[in-house]
């Protein structure tokens, strides 16, 4: 019998790692992979893509949405939709990942960045405020963690400036809420994430949502490789030609076809993730002053979509300690994003130079715990232990 414990988790008394993130099926993905694949339709546009679109277009009321091979691509396709010209400026906040400015700096436009609010960790409106001159063609909001940002405060700020666009990066916040809105469905276009860390995934997918139905026609020209195939295939033109400009953004409806059997459970899959953030917020909140950390917030008005669970240590230092003594226990935490306007891309494609320093400050204290759907009980007590353990062993006076 020892010896076969040894075989199956490595020595007696030794227990498996515990993994930042592990992806699931959840329902009949693979079932539905089997129909894509007999279908004989594999590549974009098939019953799969279209069903899995209408998911997220009852859910957020959006005027149409393009299923994408990624969230990047989405936000692609959204700046070619704005023609950016030479001069043109886009704000984006620094704390994100590269694919927020880098779809727009593609396109030719400058970046300039944004600090974030310590509340949420989203854009700054007293920030934005101060950055929003003419060359400004859109602002890109991120609801970092699926938690909204401050949603009424970029909109007081942005009521000066009607000719600039709202983008939400919603990679984070796909059954989120603000305000009883659903998340995506607050900015002119908003773009989502399918890859294997989000909450519901295909491997590698993203979507882009419209939400001005003026948007509609082009985008779908942009997204069919230039051309009006969609309008020929609806039978409204009699043959299909080039257009415009455009790429090849359509997703596999194989991949659409998993995505699906994942957005069929999404209420069971929420719950799941939702049990998740209050076992960590429950067990963690007690010992925050002691042990000198910060438990992420949710305001009041708002509905998280429960895409991770993050704390915030005292300094950089004592961040990188706790993750290593976690690590060491086999709990696999990590740390976010390194702040975009301090990077050597960041200042290449900066319009000009920002200072963010609550971006700098998170980004150095910032630690991920383990987030997945499937987490046990006793996998959610080893994880909270392993990091009070850390946090206490780290603390300055020892």
């Amino acid at each position: 019998m020892a010896h076969a414990q040894e075989l199956e988790d490595g020595p007696i008394g030794e227990l498996p790692d515990i993994a930042f993130n592990v992806p699931s099926v959840e329902g009949r993905e693979l079932d539905h992979v089997q129909e894509a694949v007999r279908s004989g339709h594999l590549s974009s546009g098939g019953d799969f893509a279209r069903r899995a679109a209408e998911v997220l277009a009852a859910d957020t009321g959006s005027a149409e949405v393009l299923m994408t091979t990624s969230c990047t691509s989405a936000l692609e396709l959204s700046a070619m939709l704005m023609d950016l010209q030479e001069g043109d400026t886009v704000i984006v906040p620094s704390f994100t990942f590269t694919s927020t400015g880098l779809a727009f700096a593609r396109q030719g436009a400058g970046l300039v960045f944004c600090d974030i609010e310590p509340d949420t960790l989203g854009l700054d409106p007293a920030h934005l405020a101060t950055l929003l001159d003419e060359s400004v063609r859109a602002v890109v909001i991120v609801h970092y963690a699926g938690v909204a940002c401050d949603v009424q405060g970029i909109r007081e700020v942005l009521a000066a400036w009607p000719e600039v666009r709202l983008v939400e990066d919603n990679a984070h916040g796909l059954f989120g809420t603000w305000r009883g809105e659903p998340l995506g469905s607050l900015g002119r276009y908003a773009t989502l994430s399918f890859h294997e860390t989000k909450n519901f995934v295909c491997g590698e997918g993203g979507a882009l949502l419209l939400n001005d139905p003026e948007d509609v026609d082009r985008a779908r020209v942009l997204y069919d490789k230039g051309t009006n195939r969609h309008a020929f295939m609806l039978g409204q033109v009699d043959k299909y030609t080039w257009k415009d400009t455009g790429s090849s953004f359509g997703l596999s409806d194989v991949l659409a076809a998993y995505l699906l059997g994942q957005l069929e459970q999404r209420e069971a899959v929420q719950a799941k993730r939702q049990r998740v953030s209050e076992r960590y917020a429950a067990a963690l909140s007690p010992y925050a002053d002691e042990l000198g950390f910060e438990v992420m917030r949710v305001p009041q008005d708002r509905g998280a979509a429960h895409h991770m669970f993050y704390v915030l240590l005292s300094h950089r230092d004592r961040r990188n300690d706790v993750l290593e003594l976690m690590r060491k226990a086999g709990v696999q935490a990590t740390f976010h994003y390194q702040p975009l306007h301090a990077s050597d891309a960041g200042r290449s494609f900066a319009a000009r130079p920002t200072d963010c320093p609550v971006s700098q400050d998170v980004s150095e204290r910032l630690l991920r715990l383990p987030f997945h759907n499937n987490l046990s009980d006793p996998d959610l007590d080893r994880v909270v232990a392993s990091f009070l353990e850390a946090s206490t062993a780290t603390l300055p006076d020892r």
